[in-house]
């Protein structure tokens, strides 16, 4: 039984100020430190767990505070820069903890009261008050000793107040950290074999670890088709009111069908448990093993199921793709395994969809479950779903290799539309461009894509992109 994951995502924070100003300033250094308290109980409301280091303010206690991050396990640093501070107040701090750095330059108001802080009759109190506004001023200074050390960071601009702009891009900030740490804790199961000739979709595993982290989990198909001769006439009976419930199963579908994706649903929820899979990728062309192709076969409706409570799975042996749709999926967008189905000049849209399992937490309306005669191009015949992505925004994802052995996110943003599809027992959308159909589909094939990819609900392009910086990785947006 593998080790469950109980690492979780942490944050550090720490703000910066100048020691020097403690004495001269009253009052200066408790109100910087109540705005460092206000950036750590905003960023808490995001999900993470908050290592909060206060102010540092001189280069001494940068350095402790360097260990005490790296101790600290944190995934990723936020810089408060509540005023003008010494870059040696910073650079040890980041060095050492040598995670992603955010540079926040927020002020506590939009700006300052010019008529009342001219009236003030004290000039000490006059430079008090501004320094409390003066956050912008080191961070050319921090950036520039940021590049010369080689140190990549981000910044947000902004307010502390009111200021939605700002502290919706902390929040995404925040989400792609968390997506990159469960990828860097997921593990991925890959079972079966390449689809034979598909050269596109051959993954370098190790790049994908070295890329994302995790672990790839080689698994036998004998594995589940062992386990489903061990279920229990009770387990199926409990798999077939979820499927009753869940899915929209129509009246061509036999009795003998549905108990044989039952029981196969149910063997691959306990391969998915016994090895702690958070995703995966599959293919078996069932040839010579009866017995191998009567699972395979039947796994469309349990991974169908796996898929919706966040174990994406992606057909084909389509280990790229598994990735792209755990990363949207993390990212709470769902993520279902598409490619090009045609192109409708009519309508202005590219018709998009896949055999085999779908992410069906994010159909249009209920998934009908129907009988398949023949899976085209591979073995076997069952039963198979139909759906369509919700109607409304979306994003497409596609991990990408390239031929400098590097990972690329491709990314286009579009609009799922109501109108006719393929009646095919299979998923299957129309998808609506801001460029058009016909630019989309040649910018997109000219990026050199395998012909997979994910898509989700909602408009998440920029989150994606966050997450490529924090993983050092290109992202090419095509719309």
């Amino acid at each position: 039984m593998a080790k469950r994951n109980n690492y979780s995502l942490k944050v550090g924070l720490f703000g910066i100020g100048l020691e020097a100003y403690w004495d001269q300033f009253e009052g200066l250094e408790s109100r910087l430190k109540g705005y460092v308290g206000i950036v750590e109980n905003n960023l808490a409301g995001f999900g993470a767990e908050i290592i909060n280091l206060g102010l540092i303010d001189t280069p001494e206690k940068a350095v402790e505070a360097g260990h005490q991050f790296r101790q600290e396990d944190v995934d990723l640093i936020f810089l408060y820069v509540t005023t003008y501070a010494l870059s040696a107040t910073v650079l040890p701090v980041v060095r050492r903890a040598k995670v992603p750095v955010i540079v926040l330059n927020l002020v506590p108001e939009a700006a300052i009261d010019y008529e009342w802080f001219n009236r003030l009759d004290d000039r000490t109190r006059m430079t008090g008050e501004w320094l409390a506004y003066c956050s912008a001023c080191p961070v050319p200074e921090i950036a520039n000793v940021f590049k010369r050390a080689s140190v990549p960071f981000y910044q947000v601009t902004g307010m502390l107040h009111h200021d939605p702009v700002a502290w919706d891009q902390i929040r995404e900030w925040i989400e792609a950290a968390n997506v990159a740490h469960k990828m860097a804790h997921n593990r991925l199961g890959v079972m079966g074999n390449y689809y034979s000739g598909m050269l596109d979709i051959y993954s370098d595993l190790t790049l994908q670890c070295a890329t994302f982290g995790g672990h790839v989990e080689v698994i036998e198909v004998d594995e589940l088709s062992a386990l489903k001769q061990l279920v229990e006439d009770s387990e199926v009976e409990t798999m077939l009111a979820e499927f009753h419930s869940i899915f929209d199963i129509q009246s061509d579908c036999s009795q003998e069908e549905l108990v044989r994706a039952a029981k196969t649903a149910v063997a691959l929820n306990k391969l998915v448990a016994q090895h702690d899979l958070g995703s995966m990728a599959y293919y078996h062309k069932g040839t010579g093993n009866p017995l191998n192709e009567d699972t395979m076969s039947a796994v469309i409706l349990g991974n169908s199921l796996l898929t919706a409570r966040g174990i994406p799975v992606a057909g084909e042996y389509e280990i790229k793709n598994a990735q792209a749709m755990k990363i949207m999926d993390l990212f709470g967008s769902g993520g279902s395994f598409t490619e090009y189905y045609a192109m409708d000049f009519n309508d202005d849209v590219v018709l998009m969809g896949h055999d085999g399992p779908g992410h069906i937490a994010i159909s249009e309306g209920k998934t009908k479950v129907r009988p398949l005669y023949v899976y085209h191009g591979k073995v076997g015949n069952g039963l198979s779903v139909e759906m369509s992505v919700r109607l409304g925004a979306v994003t497409l994802l596609s991990v990408v290799e390239t031929f400098e052995g590097k990972v690329l996110f491709l990314v286009a943003e579009g609009e799922s539309v109501a109108g006719p599809i393929l009646e095919i027992g299979n998923t299957n959308s129309r998808y609506k461009f801001s460029i058009g159909a016909r630019r989309f589909v040649e910018e997109w094939n000219n990026q050199g894509p395998a012909h997979h990819c994910a898509v989700g609900v909602g408009h998440i392009a920029s989150k994606i992109k966050k997450l490529a910086e924090l993983l050092h990785i290109k992202t090419v947006q095509i719309c």
